[in-house]
């Protein structure tokens, strides 16, 4: 791949956003690429909003993607989406987990949730929905939620050459390697 690839992570602080990337950025480099991350966690602790940044290729000189630039936004909480769309590429895809978490203005009263986000985005953009949360918790806990979303990541890009559940076993603890690999499995099988 001689093109610098560009993967944007959106959502709210206490979604592992970071862990995602992490693994994301360690199966890419265990397949050659070159590979910068950045992120910012903002107000993550507060429920704020959190962003990764992941570019790879042959070479890569920076770790930002700037507007316009995004291949792919990979969004944990759909709101967060409309926050980061600018960044999305012409031709670029979204892949959106169907899932709210109110922000402070909302929940005191100040804001109202946006109403047909899922239809907003689809007249925007090649979008795949499902509902990560529900399929995390089927396996068994809602936290899996992230490795759920990086299956249906690693499939959208077409990433299923790299040995994805080696690189989740050695990034969560041994108790929940099996729950983690099943929640890859079920991502993956999310995308078409």
């Amino acid at each position: 791949m001689k093109e610098v690839k560009n993967i944007l992570l959106v959502g709210v602080g206490g979604q592992g956003i970071i862990l995602a990337s992490k693994i994301l950025s360690q199966g890419l480099i265990s397949a050659g690429y070159d590979v910068k991350m950045s992120e910012v966690h903002g107000m993550a602790q507060r429920g704020g909003s959190v962003t990764t940044q992941v570019r790879f290729g042959k070479k890569v000189y920076s770790p930002i993607i700037g507007k316009g630039q995004a291949d792919i936004v990979v969004s944990f909480e759909k709101m967060e989406t409309l926050r980061w769309l600018d960044h999305l590429k012409k031709n670029g895809k979204i892949v959106v987990n169907d899932y709210e978490i109110p922000s402070a203005p909302i929940l005191v009263g100040d804001a109202k949730y946006p109403q047909n986000l899922i239809d907003i985005l689809k007249e925007k953009a090649d979008t795949t929905v499902f509902k990560a949360a529900e399929i995390a918790k089927e396996l068994g806990n809602i936290k899996t939620m992230n490795v759920v979303m990086l299956g249906a990541l690693t499939k959208a890009m077409g990433l299923t050459d790299v040995d994805w559940e080696t690189i989740v076993r050695s990034n969560v603890k041994e108790k929940f390697v099996d729950m983690n690999i099943n929640a890859l499995r079920k991502g993956m099988e999310q995308v078409k």
